[in-house]
């Protein structure tokens, strides 16, 4: 193999390509998670929740969507915490108006879990530009690069699980 000559190193006999090696791609991985996380951070603060809390009414929002009442066990069940610490999670949500106990539609011995009108709107204040910007990006994606970001993404989230999988059967 010839050496790497200032003509070749700049793409002039061979091309540079346009594709992102295995570490550019890794690299950007890690700068979306920087900047995800980064973007929680400031969620958290200007809604003044911690992360538990947060993940808890999001799921709250969305089987709201979905028509699904939801119990505090199945808010436990979900967020993997105790009953204890679910009461003290939904004592917090309803003292600072994100949600509110209420009867279940049809078990008179339960009770259910709702957000607020307030809060769904302060989450999608703060969140709305941001995942309309997210989903113009897909969006601008053909079939064909959708299904493979889906791919790849799919396959992440497996590597990464079956690592925290694997680091806990030993």
């Amino acid at each position: 193999m010839a050496p790497k000559t200032e003509s070749t190193a700049s793409g002039y006999w061979y091309p540079d390509g346009d594709g992102a090696t295995t570490v550019d791609v890794l690299n950007l991985l890690r700068r979306y998670r920087s900047a995800e996380t980064a973007m929680r951070a400031r969620t958290r603060a200007s809604m003044r929740m911690n992360e538990t809390d947060l993940v808890a009414l999001r799921h709250l929002l969305r089987e709201q969507r979905a028509g699904r009442a939801v119990r505090p066990v199945d808010l436990a069940r979900v967020l993997d915490i105790s009953t204890a610490s679910v009461t003290a999670l939904i004592d917090r949500l309803e003292r600072d108006g994100h949600a509110r106990r209420a009867p279940h539609p049809t078990d008179r011995r339960a009770g259910v879990v709702v957000p607020t009108a307030e809060s769904d709107a302060e989450v999608r204040k703060t969140l709305g530009p941001m995942h309309q910007r997210m989903l113009a990006l897909v969006d601008g994606l053909s079939e064909k690069e959708r299904a493979v970001v889906a791919r790849f993404l799919a396959g992440m989230a497996d590597a990464v699980g079956e690592a925290a999988d694997g680091d806990h059967a030993s």
